[in-house]
């Protein structure tokens, strides 16, 4: 029997998978206010199924973020949560509890 791997939690903040899919892509990057946004960007990593993934620690709260698809800011389609920013688009948001 294997055991089932959950993700992790602890009282300074919860793992969350971000996910994008873009086959043709060269670099998909996360950007945030968790990344200082292109300050500290996070590179996901590509599967075989075409979708780029990484899986980040963040604090309970709001975050916002964008990903950054060769160069290129894309909005992330399965996020719901979104608030206008000052360059006239918008920022994902996720809500950690």
């Amino acid at each position: 029997m294997t055991k089932k791997s959950y993700p992790k939690t602890n009282q300074n903040g919860r793992h969350q998978t971000f996910a994008f899919s873009a086959p043709d892509a060269a670099s998909v990057q996360l950007v945030g206010d968790f990344t200082q946004w292109q300050e500290r960007p996070i590179s996901l990593r590509k599967g075989v199924d075409g979708v780029w993934r990484t899986t980040v620690e963040l604090s309970p709260g709001a975050h916002h973020y964008r990903f950054l698809v060769d160069g290129q800011w894309r909005d992330d389609p399965e996020c719901i949560l979104r608030a206008p920013n000052p360059f006239g688009s918008e920022d994902m948001m996720r809500q950690v509890a």
